[in-house]
């Protein structure tokens, strides 16, 4: 995927993302307590890393960590990776995550962790460095029942393992359940690692059908071709719709008679290439396709559009050359609010990344439960389970938008609203004390 995101969009991200939970306001009863409560994060953390390099110059980095909301329990984001990481950006997705979290119904507010990095320029072992300081900078920022992490952007497993095991140091005791995403055999989740990517393809299954689509006649491009994007496209091509175009940073590739998706991943996973896969050896022979950029990937004539990349992939900008009718945001903000706006206005349905890419923090839950239980689930609990959750939640909101005649993207923000300004209530607000 093409990181398209300038510095300007980048600096008023939050900004951005706010508008959309101003609208949800206008659609709920919420009090005045409940709206002041939700419209900043409650605390924000900087902090510098130093990192000993391996040719033993020394590098520091800028890290931080958000702390949204804690009304419905503790604090719960994951950690990203990224040369574009800024403080705007992580306060963004710590809110984001709040709402997902009240979406889901999970016991979770909502939290967010970013290094700015190139992880592609840094060794392993620098790596290893990196993430273990940031969590000596962070420790009493986060715990089990503070603020629990999770992988996101160029975090994995292995991060996450190097994460909980610093802490767990720090803390002189084993604490598994700080961080989830982990490896299975330090605590980690069956499921947890393809979790995204099923929640998603329960929301898809579930709301097209209510649209009058079928598999078999509905052509999908996906935007991102990272750990969620191939595994999506995966599942939806063995469920029979037509994956058209896929792509990752480089860009991407489009066959107009489908693509076939595993062999692209095993290709992707052996080579790190994406543009050369329908030029090399017998892959060649599945028949025609071409190369695009993901700016064309973004504009083609297609029934469902998935951007599973980043933020603000979607602008006032590029907005007027979407053609596809509807829209599954497995990406945190990748359709500015504008934009949005103007695809809704044309009659486009877009499902929001709140609802669509919540599988990834509901089987975070499932991991810290276990993990606070000791008691381990089989991978057919877990997709059962989350199967469960992501189609209920989906029915919510279907339901609301078609009650109160608004966007899909509003309906979930109001959902989540619900809940959570009856947490807030619960506390006490003006009426109470003013009876």
């Amino acid at each position: 995927m093409a990181d398209t995101t300038t510095a300007s969009a980048t600096a008023s991200l939050l900004a951005d993302a706010s508008q959309h939970l101003t609208e949800a306001f206008k659609h709920t009863q919420l009090s005045p307590d409940a709206i002041t409560s939700l419209q900043q994060p409650k605390a924000n953390l900087a902090v510098s890393i130093p990192v000993r390099m391996d040719d033993g110059s020394l590098q520091v980095f800028s890290g931080y960590r958000v702390h949204y909301d804690n009304t419905r329990g503790p604090y719960k984001g994951g950690v990203r990776f990224h040369p574009q990481v800024s403080l705007d950006e992580v306060q963004s997705l710590a809110m984001w995550m709040t709402f997902k979290c009240a979406v889901m119904d999970l016991p979770f507010g909502g939290g967010k962790g970013g290094i700015t990095v190139d992880p592609k320029a840094l060794s392993k072992l620098e790596l290893e460095r990196l993430s273990r300081g940031y969590i000596d900078a962070i420790a009493s920022f986060i715990g089990i029942d503070l603020d629990i992490m999770a992988p996101d952007v160029y975090t994995n497993a292995m991060v996450m393992g190097w994460m909980m095991d610093q802490y767990s140091q720090i803390k002189q005791r084993q604490v598994l359940g700080v961080v989830t995403g982990k490896p299975l055999s330090l605590g980690g989740s069956v499921g947890r690692d393809t979790a995204t990517a099923t929640g998603a393809f329960h929301v898809i299954q579930t709301v097209l059908p209510k649209l009058g689509r079928d598999p078999q006649s509905t052509t999908v491009a996906v935007q991102g071709f990272g750990n969620a994007g191939s595994e999506l496209a995966a599942l939806l091509c063995r469920a029979g719709y037509k994956v058209v175009a896929v792509s990752d940073s480089k860009g991407g590739i489009y066959a107009a008679q489908g693509l076939d998706i595993l062999s692209v991943r095993e290709y992707k996973r052996s080579t790190r290439k994406m543009q050369a896969i329908y030029c090399d050896g017998s892959i060649c022979n599945m028949g025609q396709a071409r190369k695009i950029t993901n700016e064309e990937l973004l504009q083609l004539d297609v029934d469902v559009l998935i951007p599973a990349a980043l933020e603000n992939q979607i602008t006032a900008q590029n907005v007027q050359h979407i053609r596809a009718k509807i829209l599954f945001e497995v990406a945190n903000g990748p359709i500015s609010f504008t934009a949005s706006q103007t695809l809704v206005a044309r009659g486009v349905k877009i499902f929001p990344d709140i609802l669509v890419n919540a599988g990834g923090v509901t089987v975070s839950y499932f991991e810290w439960v276990q993990n606070r239980t000791g008691w381990y689930w089989t991978i057919d609990e877990v997709n059962e389970r989350l199967r469960n959750r992501m189609e209920k939640e989906t029915e919510h909101i279907w339901e609301i938008a078609q009650t109160q005649g608004i966007s899909h993207r509003t309906a979930a923000y109001v959902h989540a609203l619900r809940r959570l300004g009856t947490a807030i209530d619960a506390k006490g607000n003006q009426d109470y004390y003013r009876s």
